[in-house]
């Protein structure tokens, strides 16, 4: 059977690594490449911390992009409060690859590019800001029609906001992009909200037997994650944060998608659209169930999925 042929953008933080490790570890994907994006962290540190993902995997091989420094309007917002400074636990690393092998094309450009090669064969998985996609688009308005599908890791369903009152980080960071990406593009879209992956988080007890593996890959997992854990324990006490009562990987859950359409179990099929100018919703992802819209396209928004799939995902991508 012939492999699903990924390409994943990304913010490389923690969770990102996570769903990256993920990717590299299924035994029915080839991951084509990684554009890299601004928002977890800097640019640059976005693709110091993929090429430390690879490293960690033994994928050299895998080419890395350089992408969008910044969101197409207004100032980048980071995360290093979570996910640290550097985007990866803030834990030095002498033996990661230097930039000098991340590829001289940019990312932008080899979206375009893959996805001419592989007309309609492509599986495009975005776990940061759309920046690179809105780009895209709007440089070759025919390329959403040469994706395969579209997973995104993004956004929200209830007016929950994990950045600003009603905004998802991934949205807040780029809102102008998330609009054009859920406007235009017209290949099947699926969504991981921040509620969703809340929703389905996994428990304390399965996280620390998944970092506790005696590999190389684990051991990794157990530096850069110690940051955000401990985040995570402050939070545990401050009203609205539904997602410190589990584990929450927020952007394994667009991989796990990507990877097993069966992992999905229950999705809200209708129009979606961004919020760009409310005062308090700027970034918010408005859903659309009674097709006020009258978008001809519909996204199909995550609502339950098959933990036990998940579990054992993230378990085989630290094996």
């Amino acid at each position: 059977m012939a492999k699903k042929l990924l390409l994943i953008d990304v913010d490389c933080g923690v969770d990102d690594a996570q769903g990256l490790m993920m990717a590299l570890a299924a035994p029915n994907v080839e991951l084509l490449g990684i554009t890299c994006c601004h928002g977890n962290t800097t640019l640059e540190n976005v693709c110091k911390n993929v090429l430390r993902v690879l490293h960690i995997c033994d994928s050299p091989e895998i080419p890395v992009f350089k992408g969008a420094s910044r969101p197409l309007l207004g100032e980048c917002i980071h995360a290093s409060d979570y996910h640290g400074k550097d985007g990866l636990g803030d834990v030095p690393d002498p033996d990661s690859p230097g930039l000098d092998v991340v590829q001289k094309e940019h990312a932008v450009i080899a979206m375009l590019r893959i996805a001419n090669e592989h007309p309609g064969q492509v599986t495009l998985v975005a776990t940061g800001p759309l920046t690179n996609l809105a780009l895209a688009v709007n440089m070759d308005p025919t390329f959403p029609q040469k994706i395969k599908s579209l997973f995104i890791m993004g956004g929200n369903m209830e007016s929950r906001g994990n950045t600003t009152v009603c905004g998802e980080f991934n949205f807040a960071c780029d809102p102008e992009a998330a609009y054009i990406v859920l406007n235009v593009f017209d290949c099947p879209t699926y969504i991981a909200t921040w509620e969703f992956t809340c929703h389905n988080k996994v428990s304390w007890a399965f996280h620390d037997e998944w970092i506790q593996q005696e590999t190389r890959k684990a051991e990794f997992m157990r530096k850069i994650s110690a940051h955000s854990a401990k985040y995570t324990e402050r939070c545990n006490d401050k009203p609205g944060h539904m997602w410190t009562a589990g584990f929450v990987s927020c952007d394994s859950y667009a991989v796990a998608a990507a990877i097993d359409e069966s992992f999905v179990t229950e999705a809200i099929e209708c129009g979606v659209s961004v919020e760009l100018s409310g005062t308090l919703t700027r970034g918010m992802m408005v859903l659309d169930p009674t097709g006020k819209l009258q978008k001809k396209r519909k996204a199909f928004v995550m609502n339950k999925c098959d933990l036990e799939k998940f579990q054992g995902l993230m378990m085989l991508a630290l094996n």
